[in-house]
């Protein structure tokens, strides 16, 4: 089933069970999904489209956490943290420290990385290997790690 028919399909779920907060978040990622849809027009949107725009609904919570954290707004915090939980059940299974190390260390020996210079090179290897299984950040930091 594609990601975005279960996403309609839960959509309808709470809908029926009146489970406001899945409710109003799967809307607001439906919207954002068909927003999506009408950037890239006239081409139909794919799975991996789906996803990048999960990841970036997110992100979008994570900086709300950390800023409502901050400004001591546990309250605020709290919901985003609940609709971060609700998002976070449609992203593919990470992959784990270790393996993304493996990853990037395949990526060195493939592209012949020397120095910081090629961070550029191995990252884009890394992440078109990845399928984006792995988070931008770590493989960033791994990639800088090795080469340095």
């Amino acid at each position: 089933m594609s990601l975005k028919i279960q996403i309609m399909d839960e959509l309808k779920e709470a809908m029926k069970s009146k489970d406001q907060l899945k409710l109003s978040t799967l809307r607001f990622l439906n919207s954002q999904i068909k927003n999506k849809e009408i950037e890239l027009r006239p081409n139909a949107i794919s799975e991996e489209d789906i996803v990048s725009v999960i990841k970036k609904s997110v992100k979008q919570r994570q900086d709300s956490i950390q800023q409502y954290t901050q400004a001591n707004r546990q309250d605020l915090a709290d919901i985003e943290i609940s609709e971060l939980k609700i998002l976070e059940t449609y992203l593919p299974q990470m992959m784990s420290e270790a393996q993304v190390k493996a990853f990037v260390l395949e990526a060195i020996k493939e592209t012949g990385a020397k120095d910081a210079k090629d961070m550029g090179k191995v990252m884009k290897a890394v992440m078109a290997k990845t399928n984006g299984q792995a988070d931008n950040k770590l493989v960033s930091e791994l990639v800088k790690q090795t080469l340095t």
